[in-house]
């Protein structure tokens, strides 16, 4: 018996191969979760390609900035799960480029509005569908990927920051909401991961060295550490556990010298 036999599980993020969200999409099929993808039209026909891996053929394709292709997609979720979902793994970030980096001053109105959208709104609407699944299910588990820059300062990350603020927030606010219905909200925070957007990052092979050297575990985590994390909380080993974010990172979190320890932030 798995810990995750019989669990219908909706992950979404995946883009390839590195990232974070693939990690943890292969973790909770180990543990025998059945599932399903959300994704980016742009990304549809990769993602195909991988959920294949993981004996899944149901692959959604969505943009999170339009309620009806959220409400669609739920649908259609619905229908391949039997109106039953057991755990959400939400793992979307977007902030454009010139937007990071530089000072936190400049960011654009635009700016501002797209990056919140993106990744902390969508967790909001993404609970409001999943929440009657999940109550079908006798209860359920909502897990969204967070980052430092969301509780303090980290020079560059900038209005990213604020929407991981955003999004730590929203995670306490919906397990408020939801915890009479048995369903929990929780996030993880990770430590640097080279992934294909990470690479993409100012600074990026600087992050994981200072990680590396300041850290109290003296080393970089790995995207499979973060899907163990995942485990844990669609599990019903976190039973009691809501409205948490669990820090990945080595224990970067603990230190009082955020300007040494804390790593150049990155995109998920």
């Amino acid at each position: 018996m798995k810990l995750l036999d019989g669990k219908k599980i909706l992950i979404s993020g995946v883009a390839n191969q590195k990232s974070i969200a693939w990690a943890i999409a292969k973790c909770l099929h180990d543990a025998g979760g059945q599932l399903a993808f959300l994704c980016l039209p742009s990304n549809g026909r990769r993602v195909k390609k991988l959920a294949q891996q993981l004996c899944s053929d149901i692959v959604i394709e969505c943009d999170v900035r339009n309620d009806s292709q959220i409400e669609q997609a739920f649908k259609s979720v619905d229908s391949a799960f039997q109106s039953e979902l057991h755990t959400l793994v939400h793992s979307i970030a977007y902030a454009n480029i010139a937007e990071l980096g530089g000072e936190f001053l400049k960011v654009s109105r635009e700016g501002w509005g797209l990056a919140l959208e993106i990744s902390a709104y969508s967790l909001v609407a993404f609970s409001r569908y999943a929440r009657p699944l999940m109550n079908n299910a006798g209860g359920g588990s909502i897990i969204a990927l967070t980052y430092s820059g969301g509780e303090r300062v980290v020079p560059g990350y900038n209005i990213m920051g604020v929407a991981k603020a955003a999004l730590n927030m929203s995670i306490s606010y919906l397990a408020y909401d939801l915890g009479p219905e048995n369903i929990r909200v929780n996030g993880i925070s990770s430590g640097p991961i080279i992934t294909m957007s990470s690479m993409m990052v100012e600074d990026f092979n600087n992050a994981l060295e200072l990680t590396s050297k300041h850290s109290p575990m003296l080393r970089n985590i790995s995207a499979e550490e973060v899907g163990n994390s995942a485990l844990y909380l669609a599990s019903d080993l976190s039973s009691g556990l809501t409205g948490e974010i669990i820090h990945v990172d080595s224990g970067v979190s603990i230190l009082m010298a955020p300007s040494k320890a804390h790593p150049t932030p990155m995109e998920r």
